[in-house]
């Protein structure tokens, strides 16, 4: 009998100590919650804008000096519709994406669509041009924008960029370099002198304080 009481005491007291160090099922239970409740907070789109206000004042003064210096004979030289459809192979989830022709501030846009062909920039049919395309790192889950420009550190010297306009015409950009600037500088939207390039932009990780800008030459 006192070997019997002796091996229940024993039992219980493993029992006990077992739930001190590895802790109840309900306890675990509430922890993971928290860790993925705290993984889905940290994967929250980030409320900043895409495009500072300062670049989107800079494309605007350009958008209405354009539009006093172009001629009828030289805007006819591309569709009137200035939307975009973009494919970047080393980018999974940008793939024949529609990338509209909107303004920085234009969050709409930017929450529905994968990235924005920003309002005062060049088109690809021009013979100098700076194509900007800008879009969010994480973006929003059920929608295009949705880790869109996730991968866009990816990109390398020497790959391909399609793009292809309202009108059917398909243009290959070759991406020449990558870096990082501030969001207020305005001069990454500028063409360069006898080019045409596309641009592309989105926040800087782990927090998008900064812009990572790929860019890339038209080469057919």
């Amino acid at each position: 009998m006192l070997n019997v009481m002796s091996l229940l005491l024993a039992g219980l007291g493993l029992a006990v100590a077992f739930t001190f160090f590895a802790g109840s099922p309900a306890r675990d239970a509430d922890a993971a919650a928290g860790k993925v409740e705290s993984a889905a907070q940290t994967a929250a789109p980030p409320e900043v804008p895409v495009v500072s206000p300062k670049v989107e004042k800079s494309l605007d003064r350009a958008d209405a000096g354009k539009e006093r210096k172009e001629r009828p004979a030289e805007v006819s030289r591309g569709p009137k519709d200035e939307t975009l459809e973009v494919s970047i192979p080393k980018m999974s989830r940008v793939d024949e994406s529609t990338i509209p022709y909107a303004g920085g501030t234009n969050e709409a846009a930017f929450k529905k669509y994968a990235g924005v062909h920003l309002r005062g920039t060049g088109n690809p049919w021009d013979r100098e041009a700076n194509v900007y395309i800008a879009g969010h790192r994480l973006g929003y889950p059920g929608t295009d924008s949705f880790l869109a420009f996730w991968d866009l550190n990816e990109l390398r010297e020497g790959d391909r960029i399609f793009v292809t306009d309202a009108s059917g015409k398909r243009y290959v950009y070759k991406v020449f370099r990558e870096f990082i600037v501030e969001p207020t500088e305005v001069s990454v939207t500028r063409p360069l002198e006898g080019r045409n390039i596309v641009t592309l932009q989105t926040c800087t990780l782990p927090d998008y304080s900064r812009r990572l800008i790929v860019q890339a030459e038209k080469v057919v």
